[in-house]
């Protein structure tokens, strides 16, 4: 039998499991544009129950279940972190009413949760985490009919999870071309062994970082030794540049590598010397590379070097980090101006958007909040709910302008009762736009949803930003770091200079039809840049488009169009 203790802690496990394998989990996202935050997404939601569940005083099964579902729903972020909350709410439903389960009712309550997230989803789509939950209830309905040991039954589960998720290339094409497992159903299978470790074998997955890993091959083992010990000195920038670099030994010459590290030692600091039978790793700091390199020549041929200047890097370090300290600042504020009020007017907007230029577009456009987020900033369940509650109207239009957000914007839809909530399903910034733009005062609510809508699907979307990892599409190559642009979120073209892609782009997605652009520029462009890809745009297309240039100030995505 499972009781709540055990669920507890089992839970807590499987956060904790997710937390440590996360970026292994981001990484497995294909597409190039930077949306590589599953693992993220999924680490979040479930911590928030973990930390929910730290802190709580239930003892029944039902009772941990159902605050762990209720901390998740409102911490939950992406679509992969609602559909991990709406499976574990449906699990705490099944549970309701029972002080501990066996096999059988675990098996139940895991059905339960899979119809739960299958619902909220309009179009499932197999290969996914879905399929990897599907199949592993199903798992445990056979095992659960042979054997009534809960925990038994719970092993079968993991065991069908990691079956499915290696099946998952084989159900969609695009896994298999990039040759990789679904991200969410990774995510699930992780959390799953986080829980079997606990409910098993009896032990706490701990969200320490985990160790790295030693490899057999030499180099990665000097390697790994030489980055351990480097990163012990590290901390303090007395010289200038970081020199590293490999030297193939010449059996001929047969010198020891302690003169080496004798000779660096005069010549800068945090020096790390380490050899074997072929090559020798060095790692020190120092004004003079020049002359680190000419003596490692004498021992052998270099076969890697890499100098990194470590002021201006700690110089762009402290400005980044300055800049999301201040990101941070600003968006607690906004949370602590967040306060629930009576719902007086008739109708308010929401939308979800990054950027203090989109910020203040659509608060003129109406919106009474612009919640912070988008592209690899999934805002919450729980953001969007207390937005809700912040406007005074008894009816809220919200626009997510993020695919991966409007899952988690639906689920706030039940949780508010004294108002209501219509949720516009827009999945960019330009959609968002129009649909304000189409809204109009003198129509129902229920035809301006109509009218809302209907704009939305008759705008197209450029977007330009960079590859956030290497990959192929329809077979294009794409180097991370490369200029890439997309429309209606289909890859169109790559350049070498975001101005260039977003003039191409423009010109692409114009046809005769074409009346508007609208072109809106993020932070990473300067004015200069932004009127530049203004004029090319007015010189491409001519007299007959009207193009009008909006500071966005969006990260991510240096160009946005919107195209009508």
């Amino acid at each position: 039998m499972i009781n709540g203790s055990y669920y507890k802690n089992a839970l807590i496990s499987g956060a904790n499991n997710i937390l440590r394998q996360k970026e292994e989990i981001n990484s497995l996202n294909i597409f190039p544009v930077p949306d590589g935050d599953t693992g993220t997404n999924m680490s979040m939601t479930i911590e928030a129950a973990a930390k929910a569940l730290a802190e709580s005083t239930a003892t029944r099964i039902d009772e941990v279940a159902s605050e762990a579902a209720s901390a998740m729903l409102k911490s939950a972020r992406g679509n992969s972190g609602v559909i991990l909350s709406l499976l574990f709410r449906g699990i705490a439903n099944g549970l309701k009413g029972k002080e501990e389960v066996d096999g059988k009712e675990l098996a139940a309550a895991l059905k339960s949760g899979v119809d739960t997230a299958y619902k909220a989803v309009m179009n499932p789509t197999e290969g996914t985490i879905l399929t990897v939950a599907r199949m592993s209830c199903e798992a445990a309905k056979v095992a659960s009919e042979v054997e009534s040991d809960a925990v038994i039954v719970f092993g079968s589960i993991v065991s069908a999870a990691i079956d499915a998720l290696n099946k998952t290339p084989d159900m969609l094409p695009v896994l298999k071309k990039a040759g990789v497992v679904d991200a969410g159903g990774k995510g699930l299978c992780v959390i799953f062994e986080g829980m079997l470790s606990l409910l098993r074998d009896g032990v706490m997955i701990t969200n320490d970082a985990p160790a790295a890993s030693m490899t057999a091959e030499k180099e990665d083992s000097a390697a790994e030794f030489f980055r351990n010990a480097a990163a012990e000195f590290d901390s303090v920038i007395n010289f200038t540049y970081c020199t590293e670099f490999i030297i193939g030994k010449d059996p001929e010459t047969a010198r020891e590598s302690s003169e080496l590290r004798a000779f660096l030692e005069k010549l800068g600091d945090c020096v790390v010397v380490a050899d074997d039978d072929d090559i020798i790793k060095v790692h020190v700091h120092t004004e003079n590379p020049g002359k680190a390199l000419e003596e490692a020549i004498t021992y052998g041929q270099l076969l890697t070097v890499k100098i990194e200047n470590m002021k201006e890097q700690h110089r762009k370090a402290a400005e980044q980090y300055e800049k999301e300290k201040a990101k941070r600042e600003e968006e607690e504020k906004k949370r602590e101006k967040l306060k629930p009020v009576e719902p007086s007017e008739d109708v308010g907007f929401i939308a979800v958007a990054a950027g203090k230029g989109l910020e203040g577009v659509f608060k003129d456009l109406g919106c009474t909040h612009v919640v912070s987020g988008g592209q690899s900033m999934n805002p919450s369940t729980d953001d969007i709910y207390q937005a809700v509650m912040a406007t005074p109207a008894k009816t809220v239009f919200v626009l997510p302008n993020n695919k991966n957000i409007i899952l988690a914007a639906e689920q706030v839809v039940p949780l508010v009762t004294d108002r209501k909530v219509i949720i516009v399903p827009t999945r960019t910034i330009p959609q968002g736009l129009v649909a304000m733009l189409s809204y109009s005062p003198d129509a129902t609510v229920e035809l301006n949803s109509e009218f809302m809508i209907s704009a939305a699907k008759n705008v197209s979307t450029g977007q330009v930003t960079y590859a956030a990892r290497n990959s192929e599409f329809g077979g294009t190559k794409i180097k991370e770091g490369e200029i890439i642009a997309l429309t209606n979120g289909k890859l169109t073209l790559k350049e070498k200079d975001p101005v260039k892609a977003v003039i191409k782009l423009a010109k692409e997605m114009s046809g005769r039809d074409t009346s508007y652009i609208s072109v809106i520029y993020g932070e990473d462009v300067t004015e200069a840049q932004a009127n530049a890809a203004y004029e090319g745009i007015k010189a491409k297309l001519g007299g007959d488009v009207e193009v009008t240039l909006i500071d966005g100030g969006q990260p991510i995505y240096y160009f946005m169009l919107s195209v009508e």
